[in-house]
């Protein structure tokens, strides 16, 4: 199956990022654009309604009307899911407003349900989803990583190959036992059985 890659670069904090390998759609949402110029990309598509940053003269833009029910970033990415995409690398959408921050994790939640990937960059982590399924890392990722359930109780939840192991717990969102764990240098898998993980990782972890 050919999966299409759609790279969204939102209005939030870029912390020290650098310049990714945009191998696909490539989205500036609102002010987001303004760090593809300093990279020298050039966006297949900039969208947004600019409440936060001057309408960029050079490029086709999608306005949209300031009055939405959906932010910038979510709009981006119906415009990548539009163009064919499953597979979405979200930089610049954390940092800055908490609201903002958490309207981008019910976005990759969103991508999650539809069966689709997604990561959402912050300062030397990344976050995803995982619905239903399982995330697997490599045996040479470092750092930390933390589980937390996104809807009352997620079902079967098990964290094999960690510092801290779990086997079909059932994990609520109202409990952080899933925060803090460590990468051991074995091969490590995440599951649910039923429910919505949110994983959050370092950067310097390699997911399979």
């Amino acid at each position: 199956m050919n999966i299409k890659k759609c790279f969204v670069f939102a209005a939030g904090e870029y912390y020290s990022c650098e310049k990714p390998d945009v191998d696909g759609y490539v989205v500036a949402a609102d002010a987001g654009y303004k760090r593809l110029e300093e990279w020298g990309i050039t966006p297949d598509a900039v969208i947004g309604d600019f409440d936060s940053a001057q309408k960029p003269e050079n490029v086709d833009v999608i306005q949209l009307n300031p009055v939405k029910d959906e932010t910038d970033t979510w709009e981006a990415v119906r415009l990548g899911i539009e163009n064919g995409c499953t597979d979405f690398y979200i930089y610049g959408g954390t940092g800055g407003r908490s609201d903002h921050t958490f309207a981008n994790i019910q976005l990759i939640t969103m991508l999650a349900k539809k069966g689709m990937k997604a990561r959402l960059f912050g300062n030397g982590e990344i976050m995803t989803v995982v619905h239903n399924s399982s995330i697997a890392f490599s045996a040479d990722s470092q750092g930390m990583v933390s589980v937390f359930s996104l809807c009352e109780k997620s079902d079967g939840v098990s964290e094999k190959g960690l510092k801290y192991l779990l086997d079909g717990y059932d994990m609520t969102n109202d409990y952080a036992i899933g925060v803090s764990n460590e990468f051991v240098g074995e091969r490590a898998e995440i599951s649910v059985k039923k429910g919505t993980l949110l994983v959050i990782y370092t950067d310097r972890a390699t997911v399979e």
